[in-house]
């Protein structure tokens, strides 16, 4: 499904806090006078003089090596053209950010107002001493393969302009298995590309570089075929001129067997993919309109092999799966250049790894049961954990095979572990709930659709396909928040507890409630006058079926919504008592907290039960639970009732769970300090691997610990969940965000699909 981004969301997602997507961060401590000494004054005098010395110890003693400079003069901006330099920056962030996240290389975006050849270089050339590498960027035809060629041959950094080379880099990977796929030789089949520019030149240079033979291919720009009669070729051009008779696009795909398109959206017909030769390739890779559809080329060829440059269509050529990991393996091995080798290597390694088994994470990620090599998966996903080794391994060692490597890498699975190591997983957990989310939405009930918040939210959930919302509220005052907000949530199911064409409703659903607990507090009047709140209405829907979760409790008070879910809904059976967690996403990975918002101070079984409830909890997401349980003191270290609590609550889980890693009581301090640990406490359950779950004393302790850890250690906070109820229903905490809302009811949506099994 086609990802829909409203102008308004992406307007308020760069202008909103800190406005942009990135920051500087310093990695050194910066808290005491003597800190900043060794800083700056006087303590930086020393680095400097070594590197004036040597001027290779630039590497050693500062940032250079893992830094790269995105530039662009902004006249060729994604489709939008030549917009100018201040209006390509918000894509140069966003090209920093995809360095960041995918490969763990900082970046400084800059954007020249230089449009001139030597105006440009000139200021590149002199930005040198600062940066390990250079990503040229939105750069037009043809002035782009004067700068690049230039630039390349007068510093002695690596230098990509990944406009030419990533699509280039990542369309050869996918050439390369459909012609595996259909059985063809490259050096024998027909190409047509339409386009001209500097992608698919470049493109077309490294199919040529694969085998391709030149002769074979028809390449058409704004004025047609290439030929050798042409008077108006520019210099780039010539190398694909073709000696014969002008012909149009439609006389060219007769009998082609590859057709790549890097132009505009819908210059292919239906008919000109049926004049193609047999188990033809269509690489239509126009953005965001490809020159023809996936839908209508397979309906041309059932035996088409097809890519794009979409993410809803199976083969996505994304230059994400190329520049972030061709650099890291430059930077890593010091190379002077990405040369010719450094570029087929990645090439070939993307290949490889389209061959390989698809781990579960990337099938989950992509919404698919088993992806597998073939027709519609011939180069790998963005998502794949895999691509950061594979590809940028394959770089370093080809850097330093074609003896451009400055600092050759002798212990490969060193590197491999470094690699793997380099990219926190603090996002991780969240792309695999939101994508387990979307392979089977479910019925989500907003008990606060009057607020802004929840309702667009809810447009975010359902335009991303996590969850199908219904929302509880006035129904004039909701629909004229979705008007007044530009929201297109028109085909959304919209109840009113409160209104007369709810009191059917309302009746049927106190009777069940009036059942339920006509011994506990309530009569028939009053458990009929209860469906008129929202909670107690969502809940019933939950209950019986006709919603599969609830969200609830940004603007009421925590116990409101426990209340009535725990009368409706009840405890999973087996269950005796309901506790609350948190998963705090930090970038050693995520840690779960719990108790944090239910149970004031928990007797010794009461830890016990929180303890499993939480430890059932991980098996939603596939993780192995490692728990520490917290105390002020160390393994019998203090004699306070508090201490021998959590060591009594310990003892009963090791004994009913000898299979569960789990050790306290604990300081949060010493569970994590391996050293510590194996020095003092060699006998601890957590001295080989640090705990994931942290099970606390109190409330208090717990509460305070998630919210210190959010507020001042920079964690997101994914909660809180109520553990132990038979179906899931979720309670935001004050002041929830919008993203907040979205990962709630995206866990939601995962656990409905679990209990519903």
């Amino acid at each position: 499904m086609a990802q829909l981004i409203r102008k308004e969301d992406a307007l308020e997602y760069h202008s909103k806090g800190r406005p942009g997507k990135i920051e500087v961060v310093p990695t050194k401590e910066t808290k005491t006078q003597r800190d900043l000494a060794l800083a700056y004054s006087p303590g930086v005098a020393e680095p400097c003089m070594e590197i004036h010395a040597n001027v290779e110890n630039v590497y050693k003693y500062t940032a250079k090596g893992n830094l790269v400079a995105v530039i662009s003069n902004g006249t060729a901006v994604l489709g939008l053209g030549d917009i100018g330099p201040e209006a390509s920056k918000p894509v140069m962030e966003g090209k920093g950010l995809l360095f960041k996240i995918y490969a763990d290389i900082d970046v400084f975006d800059i954007e020249l107002n230089a449009r001139g050849i030597d105006e440009f270089i000139n200021v590149v050339k002199a930005l040198e001493p600062t940066f390990g590498g250079i990503n040229l960027e939105d750069i037009k035809a043809p002035e782009c393969f004067e700068i690049e060629r230039r630039l390349k041959e007068e510093l002695s950094i690596p230098i990509m302009h990944d406009d030419q080379h990533g699509t280039a880099i990542i369309s050869g990977a996918a050439l390369l298995n459909a012609l595996d796929i259909v059985n063809k030789n490259i050096d024998d089949v027909k190409f047509v590309i339409s386009g001209a520019g500097a992608s698919a030149i470049s493109c077309c240079k490294i199919y040529l570089a694969l085998g391709a033979n030149v002769k074979n291919m028809y390449m058409f720009d704004s004025k047609g075929l290439i030929t050798k009669s042409r008077t108006d070729l520019e210099e780039y051009k010539l190398q694909f001129a073709q000696d014969v008779p002008h012909m149009g696009l439609q006389d060219a795909m007769i009998g082609a067997d590859v057709f790549i398109g890097l132009s505009k959206g819908n210059v292919v017909s239906k008919d000109m993919v049926k004049g193609m030769a047999p188990k033809p390739i269509v690489f239509a890779l126009a953005n965001p309109d490809p020159e023809i559809t996936y839908d209508d080329a397979l309906e041309a060829r059932p035996d088409v092999v097809m890519a794009t440059g979409r993410s809803d269509y199976p083969n996505q050529v994304n230059n994400v799966l190329g520049f972030p990991y061709i650099f890291r393996g430059a930077l890593d091995v010091r190379a002077g250049s990405i040369n010719e080798e450094m570029k087929l290597a990645a090439v070939k390694a993307l290949a490889a790894l389209a061959k390989e088994p698809v781990p579960d994470i990337v099938n989950v990620a992509y919404n698919d049961i088993s992806l597998q090599y073939g027709p519609t998966y011939i180069i790998p996903k963005p998502m794949d954990p895999r691509l950061l080794v594979s590809v940028s391994t394959a770089v370093a060692k080809a850097a330093m095979d074609s003896s451009v490597a400055k600092k050759p890498i002798t212990d490969w699975t060193a590197y491999e572990n470094e690699l793997y190591s380099r990219l926190g997983s603090d996002d991780n957990l969240l792309k695999y709930i939101i994508n387990k989310a979307k392979q089977n939405p479910k019925r989500v009930v907003f008990a606060e659709s009057e607020n802004i918040k929840v309702l667009k939210a809810a447009q975010i959930a359902k335009d991303d396909g996590i969850a199908i919302p219904i929302l509880l509220g006035n129904r004039a005052k909701i629909e004229a928040m979705i008007s007044e907000n530009g929201l297109h949530l028109e085909d959304v199911e919209i109840i009113d507890p409160k209104d007369d064409s709810s009191e059917q409703k309302r009746n049927e659903y106190g009777e069940i409630f009036f059942e339920k607990r006509q011994r506990k507090g309530y009569n028939l009047y009053e458990a009929k006058k209860a469906m008129r709140e929202r909670v107690h209405f969502g809940c019933m829907m939950v209950n019986g079926g006709e919603a599969d979760a609830m969200i609830s409790g940004l603007t009421r008070k925590y116990p409101d919504t426990i209340r009535p879910a725990l009368e409706i809904i009840g405890m999973t059976e087996g269950t005796k008592r309901v506790a609350g967690m948190y998963i705090m996403l930090t970038k050693k990975g995520p840690l779960f907290f719990a108790d944090t918002t239910l149970n004031f101070n928990p007797t010794e079984d009461e830890l016990v039960d929180i303890t499993l409830l939480t430890e059932k909890a991980l098996n939603i997401f596939n993780i192995k639970p490692r728990v520490a349980m917290l105390s002020y003191s160390n393994f019998g270290s203090s004699l306070s009732p508090e201490a021998h609590t959590v060591r009594n609550a310990v003892a009963k889980i090791k004994a009913a769970r000898p299979d569960l890693v789990i050790d306290g009581e604990v300081q949060a301090g010493v569970a994590f300090n391996k050293d510590l640990l194996k020095e003092n406490y060699p006998f601890s359950d957590l001295v080989n691997e640090a705990p994931n779950v942290l099970i606390f004393p109190n409330l208090a302790a717990g509460n305070i610990a998630y919210h210190l850890l959010q507020e001042v250690g920079g964690a997101e906070a994914v909660g809180p969940i109520l553990l132990g109820l038979r179906k899931p229903v979720y309670v935001l905490q004050l002041g929830s965000s919008v993203r907040q809302i979205v990962n709630i009811i995206a866990l939601s949506v995962v656990e409905a699909q679990i209990k519903g099994h």
